[in-house]
């Protein structure tokens, strides 16, 4: 069995799944750092090279760039060069206003000193309020930082085409758009699928297990309600609500299920396994913490799902619509129950010695 590769740009492929790291930063749940650490490796040997990593995602660049430095100190630059960062860049909404050229860098530099690296294979921009401030501005410095080598491709992520078409109408090559898409979210398919087929440009797809709720774990369960340990639960558990009430969601498991058994697979496969087969879709991004999750995250490449199974999962897709809207569209609204969970300032923290002063 051979990990899937996707070709962004000619001479940059991909692993089709990309190792995610949203779970190891703060406000997740216990993280087992050094565990954490040494269990990338088993990633990268098993052919799943992409990692995805933010400027936000508290500790998560730093714990990438340990991995590396000590990956390249044991067993040589030539191995530790397989790895393929795509971090994002995320100005705090509080700063929107006031973000300047030298800021935007300071970020990028700060995200190569934490992974220790000389050039970002790819970052992923955002700007909670496209109505403040001027993002196409700050998407021009990442277009010069490019120019400077720092960054070899540039992409952006929680948009839809209003949001992109922007950057895009400016010059800017963008590669590739990360954006929440599952079983349960189907928001990207209605305008943003066909228009980056159109521009040539790929699709980064997180959420793909709604936060480990597509799994067997919840399989029989009973409606846990809305508290949980961590803001990431909260978050789909609030997606599943769009969905339906929670017994559509146990019939969507138990199909799934009814699939996976069908081709000697869990139904977390299945499915990843339809996302991967939507158009335009290039990779999947699934949080694996620990390398004993890494034979359960390989299956996805041992079957397809065919005619068969696609019209089964369609049959209960017609009657679960999902969440409506625009791609984050709810998650933007910060008077909504989505957006009320969100965190919009995540970037400047008191002991960042670097955007301190670039304060001034």
């Amino acid at each position: 069995m051979s990990v899937e590769t996707a070709a962004l740009r000619p001479g940059y492929d991909i692993s089709r799944v990309i190792k995610g790291g949203w779970q190891l930063a703060g406000d997740h749940g216990p993280v087992e750092r050094q565990a954490a650490i040494a269990d990338m490796e088993a990633f990268v040997d098993a052919g799943i090279t992409a990692f995805d990593c933010a400027d936000i995602y508290t500790g998560v660049e730093d714990m990438i760039g340990a991995f590396i430095a000590d990956l390249r100190k044991r067993r040589g630059s030539e191995v530790a060069e397989r790895v393929q960062i795509h971090t994002k860049l995320v100005p705090d909404l509080e700063r929107l206003g006031t973000l300047a050229d030298a800021d935007v860098e300071a970020i990028v530099d700060r995200s190569l000193k934490r992974l220790g690296i000389e050039r970002l294979h790819l970052v992923q921009f955002y700007w909670w309020d496209t109505s403040i401030g001027s993002p196409v501005r700050a998407m021009e410095v990442l277009k010069r930082c490019q120019e400077k080598g720092k960054i070899a491709h540039l992409g952006v992520t929680n948009w839809d085409v209003a949001e992109t078409a922007p950057f895009m109408d400016g010059g800017i090559d963008l590669v590739s758009t990360q954006v929440q898409y599952s079983l349960l979210d189907r928001r990207p398919a209605k305008t943003l699928v066909p228009w980056s087929t159109a521009n040539n440009i790929s699709l980064l797809c997180y959420g793909t297990l709604a936060g480990g709720f597509l799994t067997d774990t919840w399989l029989g369960r009973p409606d846990p309600g809305f508290t949980f340990e961590n803001r990431s639960l909260v978050k789909y558990r609030l997606i599943i609500d769009e969905c339906g009430p929670w017994s559509s969601f146990q019939t969507l498991l138990q199909l799934l299920k009814e699939i996976g058994d069908r081709h000697g697979v869990s139904l977390s496969s299945v499915a990843t396994r339809w996302v991967l087969q939507q158009p335009q879709v290039a990779a999947a991004i699934v949080g694996a913490r620990y390398a004993r999750h890494l034979p359960k995250t390989l299956e996805v490449f041992r079957f397809r799902l065919d005619e068969q199974d696609l019209a089964r999962i369609s049959d209960w897709l017609d009657a679960a619509p999902g969440p409506a809207g625009a791609v984050f569209a709810l998650e933007r609204d910060r008077t909504g129950r989505h957006g009320r969970i969100m965190k919009y300032n995540l970037n400047t923290r008191p002991d960042d010695a670097v955007l301190a002063a670039s304060n001034g």
